[in-house]
């Protein structure tokens, strides 16, 4: 009996493990966040999911999803340098998302269709087709250029992208992106990004007269890098209205905190361990 008990336990543990959409990031995702400290900025959110975000049966970066507004809070991410693969062609969605019993490991919609015949999949997560013909982007928190193949397709998925303005995704934002990687490269030895949204009161994409995504009024982003010691040497955000002004404003980590403090009436509390100092 003790063994069978011990044996059903275990299978509970490794099912945990296995999961996607966990209660917790602990353990799988905790090399995403610095020191594995998970921010308490969004923990309010109300049904928020908590998505270690899984491709090729690997982990690749953390997102803290709002089920409700149908866009990420954030997702966490270190930096790697580009090896050159090709920019993915799919959009994922997450099965968890639809039913906690399904397969892990983000599928596009089509195939899960086929697994699921006859299943809404999106009363809980965006989905390919509200983005089109939307006049918004599917704009990256988590963006690809930041990656290597694999964990660049991975960053596909619609629960990483929010409904961004077209000029501000394709002009300053993506040259903010760029700056980044050029300081990653020359000064980090890894580097640990958060990058969010700030959802607005009012604004949606709309389908069939129900509201389907929210249009963030902002975006921002935070960073910490490290040298080989893991010690700090450079931290640094940013954050911009999602409209077509184009316009990225940088921050220190307490200039941004500040900002956050702008949009919640609960603690923001340090993005990274110790304020990354």
């Amino acid at each position: 009996m003790q063994i069978a008990v011990a044996l059903v336990s275990l299978f509970s543990l490794l099912s945990l493990i296995s999961a996607d959409v966990v209660t917790s990031f602990k353990p799988q995702c905790m090399e995403f966040f610095y020191r594995g400290m998970v921010p308490i900025w969004g923990e309010a959110t109300p049904d928020a999911a908590r998505i270690c975000q899984r491709f090729v049966n690997r982990y690749h970066f953390a997102t803290l999803y709002d089920t409700h507004h149908r866009i990420a809070v954030y997702s966490a991410y270190h930096f790697q340098p580009s090896n050159g693969g090709g920019r993915e062609k799919r959009w994922f969605v997450e099965p968890q998302l639809v039913n906690s019993s399904w397969q892990a490991g983000m599928k596009t919609g089509e195939k899960l269709g086929k697994d699921h015949p006859g299943v809404y999949q999106g009363e809980r997560q965006a989905l390919n087709e509200d983005y089109k013909n939307s006049g918004f982007d599917r704009g990256h928190l988590n963006p690809n250029g930041h990656h290597a193949v694999p964990s660049s397709n991975a960053t596909f998925t619609l629960t990483n992208v929010v409904p961004q303005n077209t000029k501000l995704n394709q002009n300053a934002w993506r040259m903010y992106e760029a700056e980044l990687t050029d300081l990653f490269r020359a000064k980090c030895s890894k580097a640990y990004v958060l990058v969010g949204a700030i959802p607005s009161a009012h604004n949606w994409i709309g389908k069939n007269q129900t509201k389907r995504v929210n249009v963030p009024d902002y975006l921002w982003n935070a960073f910490c890098c490290v040298d080989n010691n893991g010690k700090p040497v450079q931290s640094g955000g940013g954050s911009a209205r999602n409209t077509k002004d184009n316009c990225v404003e940088r921050h220190s980590l307490d200039g941004l905190g500040k900002f956050l403090k702008r949009f919640t009436n609960k603690p923001v509390g340090e993005l990274f361990d110790n304020n990354c100092i």
